[in-house]
């Protein structure tokens, strides 16, 4: 089993036991740089990097922006993408998703002052909706007729800034990535719309679909990591104490 896994990390441009990764770095606290340190960290970068430990395997990183993750993943420049990727069934035709390591919903940070103008999902058209193109948070802005301002592989900084700054009046994006990210930034006048929630998620890491033993063996050691608490305590060290494992229990807007 360990000759196959290894074989099956082992695409053309990594050694035999390497596991290459491809994450952003730019994702507070998913997948970034702490402050003057040049070590990669975050909750899905411990994740990997505790699940390859079991496996046997080395890890190295690829940074890029979400829309490379998902090619790369698929051309087989890389063998698993991780950062914080919610599952659809539209990936799901193309790419084969893990074990859920994350579940949480949809928020939106507006201005603090008149939150952007944004009182109901409605008030979305024509308003400015920051983000990545292909995010299940961008589908519900263009959904309401919002204006699409795609970034990248920015930082959280930048997305923020933006809105306060009325550069953008809103980031639809994950409540758990939205509170960690806000507190980082206190000087900003800018919060999370205390009326909006929707979409409930569940994130995984993405691997290729024709790569079924690769699969296995991480949803194998996931659901280890689970079952032991390892990924609870991850969740706890990077989302203030949250554990991200278990499923909001509320109803959401539609």
């Amino acid at each position: 089993m360990s000759m196959a896994l290894l074989a099956a990390c082992g695409s053309d441009n990594t050694g035999e036991g390497v596991l290459t990764v491809a994450t952003s770095g730019t994702l507070y606290p998913t997948s970034y740089y702490e402050s003057g340190s040049d070590e990669l960290t975050g909750f899905e970068v411990e994740v990997v990097r505790e699940m390859a430990s079991r496996l046997g395997l080395e890890v190295e990183f690829k940074e890029m922006g979400l829309d490379g993750m998902l090619k790369s993943v698929s051309t087989g420049q890389v063998d698993i993408a991780a950062n914080d990727i919610e599952i659809t069934d539209e990936r799901a035709e193309k790419v084969a998703f893990s074990t859920p390591i994350k579940h949480s919903y949809g928020t939106a940070i507006v201005r603090t002052d008149d939150l952007s103008g944004i009182k109901t999902f409605e008030d979305l058209k024509d308003k400015r909706a920051a983000g990545a193109a292909t995010s299940i948070y961008m589908d519900l802005a263009r959904e309401y007729g919002a204006e699409e301002v795609i970034y990248d592989n920015a930082t959280n900084e930048l997305y923020l800034r933006d809105v306060a700054v009325g550069n953008t009046d809103v980031i639809l994006n994950d409540y758990f990535l939205q509170t960690i990210a806000l507190e980082a930034f206190p000087e900003l006048e800018i919060t999370i719309h205390p009326d909006l929630k929707y979409v409930p998620s569940e994130a995984a890491m993405v691997m290729d679909k024709e790569n079924s033993e690769l699969t296995e063996q991480v949803n194998r050691v996931l659901g280890e990591m689970l079952e032991d608490g390892t990924i609870a305590e991850i969740s706890s060290e990077f989302f203030a104490g949250a554990d991200v494992t278990q499923e909001p229990d509320f109803d959401f807007d539609e």
